[in-house]
């Protein structure tokens, strides 16, 4: 081999290894956006009713399921 192919490759290696760090950090920051994303609709979801203490058997009607 010749110096040139050998820096050629070095290159290459090198470009290679900078896209693949680069693709790391971009699916590590869409996943933080997605995390955000995914906390924001959890805590927009309503809370549900408090169930009604009565004193009779199926008193309440549980419409969230």
């Amino acid at each position: 081999m010749d110096v040139a192919s050998i820096a050629a490759a070095a290159s290459s290696n090198a470009m290679a290894e900078v896209q693949h760090e680069a693709a790391v950090s971009v699916l590590k920051k869409t996943m933080d956006i997605q995390e955000q994303s995914a906390m924001q609709l959890l805590q927009a979801i309503p809370q549900p009713p408090a169930p009604v203490a009565s004193g009779t058997a199926g008193g309440y009607i549980d419409t969230w399921a």
